[in-house]
């Protein structure tokens, strides 16, 4: 039996006498796209904190077969780990071209050349940011930023990427340009584990989802079971709410 890339087992997250939470298990595979679904406040990016080593937390992580437990978070990211955060956390007086070498950082070792080519593949991926990669990162839109967060986190060639609320404050438009690269990532055999406000189309893109409710796994299952069972979204996820159609996608 092959083993999982990541393993979490048991993980439970605190904020003093509040537990956010709750004995979560969940399983990602080498080149798997895993979403985790639920609603606002149910305790999602809580556990991708969790995972990272961003916050505290009791349970066990299991990466590639290794316990994680006793590594810090800038450990994790040596050993393959990468967190796209929410808020995206660029250098905001940096450039675009600049960001993405200090993503590359945890390589530094592989020499200017490696990191140089990565870049171009960046620019490939994004040509938005190629265009300004002499820009101050602060300066750029939503959905540039957003765009540039995943740049720099592919800088560092991750073996999980982790997504929290990619789609979050994006037009219609560039939450479908930002799903079609994360698409084209999987296609290309990454390992994504992704937080999604937006179930529907975090479903349509996943192999694997996890419906998390007030910290806890209720549901988890095939995305294309979990899609397309109308009693699912009526019971966990408030009915059509979030509804993005196929052919967006």
């Amino acid at each position: 039996m092959t083993t999982p890339l990541l393993q979490a087992r048991d993980i439970s997250v605190s904020y003093g006498k509040i537990e956010a939470v709750r004995n979560v298990n969940l399983t990602v595979s080498a080149g798997q796209i895993v979403t985790v679904i639920g609603p606002n406040g149910a305790g999602k990016s809580s556990l991708l904190k969790a995972l990272m080593g961003a916050l505290p937390s009791t349970g066990e992580v299991h990466y590639a077969g290794r316990n994680l437990n006793a590594l810090s978070l800038e450990d994790r990211v040596e050993a393959g780990l990468h967190l796209v955060p929410e808020e995206r956390a660029l250098f905001t007086e940096l450039t675009v071209a600049e960001n993405l070498v200090l993503g590359g950082f945890s390589r530094r070792k592989e020499g200017a050349k490696a990191l140089t080519e990565t870049q171009d593949e960046i620019y490939a991926l994004f040509p938005r940011l190629k265009e300004r990669h002499r820009q101050l990162a602060g300066t750029l839109s939503g959905g540039e930023r957003q765009m540039l967060a995943l740049g720099r986190a592919l800088m560092g060639r991750p073996k999980l990427l982790m997504l929290d609320e990619p789609s979050l404050g994006l037009a219609p438009r560039i939450v479908r340009e930002i799903f079609q690269i994360i698409i084209r990532l999987g296609e290309g055999g990454a390992s994504l584990l992704i937080v999604e406000q937006n179930a529907r189309a975090a479903l349509q893109i996943a192999d694997y989802g996890y419906v998390i409710e007030q910290g806890r796994v209720a549901l988890e299952g095939e995305a294309e079971q979990l899609q397309s069972d109308e009693r699912i979204f009526a019971s966990y996820l408030g009915g059509n709410s979030g509804h993005a159609d196929k052919e967006t996608m």
